[in-house]
């Protein structure tokens, strides 16, 4: 269903864009920090998971449209590069001015992991992400497109959660790596930047 270029690629991009500065990784950061690695840890997860229901959005959007109309997923990639390169574009101009985020409230685990869950899950840019990054790896070619898109949506949402953990469990050892390295922050976006822009321009060269 998907060839290992396929896999590999959207591997690569799916990590440097997860470990790029952005409001879910600071978050997990900054609780991690905060009040204990196993908190950051369960936020996180939260978060990761709920990349899920962006998935299955993608994954109905995209059969949708190929059932309808090949010329509509056609469309729907080539909006999906512009925006792609209009957020790339957003990161190579970012000056790295992400924080990690402090928590001053004991919570438990499970609330912290709901509330990540819930923050990425009805959080609208991420929707609009999900269906913009998941199609440009798509082969229609190959057949089982909606399953494509639930596999690649998959991969992100298992990958990121890996990330996640990680950041939350070594979040002291980030935090300080970060307070000594502030220019990381900006070479990570201009990082994560130059891939949106790569995927959006490949697309719309490659129609």
């Amino acid at each position: 269903m998907l060839s290992i270029e396929q896999v590999l690629g959207f591997l690569t991009a799916a990590v440097l864009i997860t470990l790029s500065p952005g409001p879910d990784n600071m978050m997990v950061l900054g609780i991690g920090m905060a009040k204990g690695r196993a908190r950051g840890m369960a936020f996180g997860l939260g978060c990761a998971l709920g990349c899920l229901s962006h998935t299955v959005l993608a994954t109905l959007g995209v059969s949708a449209l190929i059932a309808a109309s090949p010329a509509a997923f056609t469309l729907l990639k080539v909006a999906g590069g512009l925006y792609l390169v209009w957020l790339g574009l957003q990161a190579l101009r970012s000056r790295g001015g992400a924080r990690a985020a402090t928590v001053t409230a004991s919570e438990p685990l499970s609330t912290l992991f709901a509330k990540g869950l819930l923050a990425n899950a009805i959080n609208p840019k991420v929707v609009l992400f999900f269906l913009s990054f998941l199609p440009q790896f798509v082969v229609a070619a190959h057949g089982h497109a909606n399953l494509q898109t639930a596999a690649l949506g998959l991969i992100f949402t298992v990958q990121a959660a890996l990330l996640f953990g990680l950041l939350g469990f070594f979040s002291g050892s980030v935090g300080a790596w970060l307070a000594r390295r502030p220019s990381a922050g900006m070479w990570l976006d201009r990082l994560a930047g130059g891939i949106f822009v790569a995927l959006g321009l490949k697309l719309l060269v490659a129609r």
